[in-house]
């Protein structure tokens, strides 16, 4: 790896008034990464009919506000309660006409999703809940033409009503961002400036094609790959390789689009443009690692599967069973209550309540809950895989070492920072930041960058230079072996910069990726909760070596490339592991994805938190711990409302087909109803104690 630094600039040419027009045929309308676009993702199943939250929420309120007066106007309610609203007109036909609405407008995307449940031949929740209401609405129907003595409009508006709530918001917590591959395109400029006959126009990136030379002015990205032409700058490559420090490119480099150019200009020539760059390929290896991922089959909907079976057959043994007894009319209503509670509100809140409720406390807690089943399978983690750079670490750079020839690192520190105070360069400001803790800074002039060399200037009628190796191989000097800690900096992978006052070296300054002050507790804790910890990074073995020996990290994979980072993800996974992926860059994207959990940092980039399915929007580590605990708890609260909602069948269907009707014992379609609505109660109760989980990491 490359230490040496260049402050200086590369001023280009700007000849506006001789440019050309800048057109290649047949390139006209180009889509940049158009295929790596067009290969992605997931299709749009969560949108089509039953699966979109928007749709639910619409269904919703629509139900409600017309289920209020079916209740209201019940005779089964009015009788409970012990009011009458025969003194209005046409009381009668309010519960009947509007049940009907909500059954056909509120009821259609459960009775669609339940015909695509016998089509698929997999009978879950929808499947269920459209037999409840379509046997709720025939008999009401059939009570309404006087054929049998039933009254169900009042619970068939609620089912459906209840169901919609339940259902909209499991869709919406389901629900994932598609953004991913657009936020990865988002990378590349809009333009660049490609250089014609001695000057520069401005193109579209669209328009660029293999041997265009384009201008790369500071702070700017790199619109393709291509290699440097003319000039030297240090490249923020950290988005794509993870490698925290600037890397010098200069003539006859390559570069990566996407990458940024600092402190200086450089002229690129372009070999690959569009979906044939490497950021093009970070695109794909996204969109297959999202595609592959398989979406396991909801716990609610494996025991509507049990149910509905259960339920069909309870109600063919109660109408046979009542028929033969040669009670046909209490073989028609025994069955109707079989069918109708088979369906309780609880089963169909179960779920959605605890996934409503786990993600508000996530929120609270600093945590998006993008994706439920990341949430669930959380829980199952064996190994966490962290990025370091800007995970672990920082992700800037920090000065970690002083050393001063005569003792005074105070006094050495402040000189640096005196003469790099001008200074753009990321090593610059962070030399800076350390010299202001020890008090205001001189005044500097006569202030040069030295590209490749360092910078330098008179302080205080002195000229102070500050640099790399180069720097000292410019002057002809050599490193001094009297720096006693040069040997342990080297090799832990820092950069070390030297100081020269007047022609001799003063001291030397190490900086590197700061490791965060909660990385250490962040890997304890989870050590405590049985967790493996496992980092990557595109650093050099002896860096990543050094940060994982500092946190005690059990595993180590370094000089990662981006393809290699989702290879080893998958290696864990051959393994028989299942990894929670931790990252915050561009380059962890594709790991991100193909992780059985992805979690990413809230302050990283776009990319990474499209790609993943939970984000922390802080970025302490120790975040991820509570993530986990959130996991198990709302795991838990799922089981225990499953075995409520289930059992309160065990109990329900029995009675309601009658089986101790001979000591007298009977349950009516409006007993069941009520049960049914208790059942609700207690699952919404234990739901809501998940409010009172604290995720904050201990201090």
């Amino acid at each position: 790896m490359n230490e040496d630094r260049n402050h200086g600039s590369h001023p280009a040419s700007t000849n506006s008034g001789h440019q050309q027009h800048h057109e290649h045929a047949g390139d006209e309308g180009a889509a940049v990464m158009g295929g790596a676009g067009s290969s992605g993702g997931h299709s749009d199943h969560d949108k089509h009919e039953g699966h979109d939250p928007e749709a639910f929420r619409r269904l919703f309120w629509i139900s409600f506000l017309l289920t209020i007066p079916v209740v209201v106007f019940s005779p089964t309610v009015q009788e409970w309660f012990g009011y009458s609203l025969d003194s209005i007109p046409g009381h009668s036909l309010v519960s009947p006409i509007l049940g009907t609405l909500v059954f056909i407008h509120g009821g259609r995307v459960f009775l669609q999703g339940g015909w695509h449940e016998v089509l698929a031949r997999q009978p879950g929740m929808m499947l269920l809940i459209s037999l409840a209401i379509t046997v709720a609405f025939g008999a009401s129907v059939l009570g309404e033409l006087d054929l049998i003595d039933i009254e169900l409009w009042w619970e068939l508006a609620a089912l459906i009503t209840v169901m919609q709530l339940g259902h909209w918001q499991e869709m919406k917590a389901l629900g994932q961002t598609r953004g991913a591959l657009a936020a990865l395109a988002d990378l590349l400029p809009d333009d660049a400036e490609v250089i014609v006959d001695g000057g520069t126009e401005r193109v579209p990136v669209g328009s660029l094609r293999n041997g265009d030379v384009v201008l790369i002015r500071p702070g700017a990205r790199v619109p393709g790959d291509g290699e440097v032409v003319d000039g030297q700058a240090d490249m923020d490559e950290s988005l794509l390789t993870g490698e925290s420090r600037p890397v010098a490119r200069g003539t006859g480099d390559r570069v990566t689009a996407g990458t940024v150019a600092h402190g200086s200009a450089i002229q690129v020539r372009l070999t690959a443009t569009g979906d044939s760059t490497a950021l093009a390929g970070i695109q794909r290896l996204v969109a297959e690692a999202q595609s592959s991922r398989s979406r396991a089959q909801a716990i609610a909907d494996r025991a509507a599967a049990a149910l509905f079976f259960i339920a069909v057959a309870a109600g063919a043994l109660t109408f046979t069973a009542w028929s033969l007894l040669g009670n046909p009319d209490a073989a028609i209503v025994r069955t109707v209550t079989v069918l109708v509670i088979a369906c309780p509100h609880a089963l169909g809140l179960a779920i959605p309540l605890v996934v409503a409720f786990s993600t508000e406390v996530a929120a609270r807690n600093g945590i998006l809950v993008k994706d439920r089943l990341s949430l669930e399978r959380t829980r199952t983690v064996d190994v966490v895989l962290f990025d370091k750079t800007g995970t672990l670490t920082r992700g800037t750079p920090a000065v970690t070492g002083i050393w001063a020839a005569d003792g005074d690192e105070a006094a050495l520190i402040r000189l640096a920072g005196a003469a790099e105070n001008v200074s753009e360069h990321p090593l610059a400001r962070a030399i800076v930041t350390r010299a202001l803790e020890y008090g205001e800074l001189a005044p500097a002039t006569d202030f040069a960058a030295d590209p490749g060399r360092g910078v330098v200037a008179t302080v205080q009628g002195t000229e102070v230079r500050v640099g790399g190796p180069q720097l000292l191989r410019f002057l002809g000097m050599e490193e001094g072996s009297d720096n006693p800690r040069s040997t342990e900096w080297t090799t832990r992978g820092a950069t070390v910069l030297h100081v020269v006052r007047d022609g001799t070296i003063v001291g030397a300054l190490a900086l590197e990726d700061e490791v965060r002050p909660e990385s250490r507790a962040a890997v304890r804790d989870l050590h405590r909760a049985g967790l493996r910890v496992a980092m990557v990074t595109g650093d050099a073995e002896n860096v990543a070596k050094s940060v994982a020996s500092e946190l005690d990290i059990d595993e180590v994979f370094a000089e990662v490339l981006p393809e290699d980072k989702e290879k080893k993800v998958s290696e864990l996974q051959q393994r028989g592991l299942r990894v929670a992926m931790v990252g915050d860059g561009v380059n962890d994207a594709p790991a991100l994805a193909r992780a059985d959990v992805g979690i990413a940092i809230g302050a990283g980039a776009d990319v990474a938190i499209e790609s993943a399915g939970v984000v922390l929007a802080s970025d302490d580590p120790r975040s991820v711990l509570g993530v986990i605990r959130l996991s198990r708890a709302a795991y838990r609260k799922m089981v225990q409302n499953l075995i409520w909602a289930t059992g309160y069948n065990v109990v329900a269907i029995p009675l309601a087909a009658g089986v101790l009707a001979f000591a007298g014992i009977v349950m009516p379609p409006a007993g069941g109803a009520l049960l049914m609505s208790l059942s609700t109660i207690v699952v919404a109760f234990n739901a809501q104690t998940l409010r009172r989980l604290d995720l904050r990491p201990a201090e």
